[in-house]
């Protein structure tokens, strides 16, 4: 995760109120078996099958173990841009890991 955004201090909420500057105003989740589920069309999507179009990595400010990750994606079925946030570090469960792993990056 090298190219990544760091936030310096920012919180979760800043992030998500700055990427939704951007457009990117829709809810996605990860599911608990690794899919990703758009708060628009309420489609389940496999994370290779999305555009990951920025994302912001953070560290909590008490905790350096606190980590998440902000993904700003665009659903392919419906063209929807939202965010799912996911942890990574200790504090990972495996459909995060899974996410991180497959999500397609089209950043730029």
């Amino acid at each position: 995760m090298a190219d990544d955004r760091t936030t310096d201090g920012s919180t979760l909420l800043e992030a998500l109120d700055q990427l939704r500057d951007k457009g990117f105003d829709r809810d996605m989740f990860v599911t608990s078996v690794a899919m990703v589920r758009c708060g628009s069309c309420h489609q389940d999507t496999a994370p290779k099958d999305l555009n990951l179009l920025e994302l912001v990595r953070l560290e909590g400010v008490s905790d350096p173990a606190d980590e998440a990750a902000v993904l700003a994606l665009q659903c392919t079925l419906c063209g929807a841009r939202g965010t799912a946030v996911v942890r990574f570090g200790p504090e990972a469960g495996p459909q995060d890991d899974a996410v991180l792993a497959a999500v397609e990056d089209h950043r730029r």
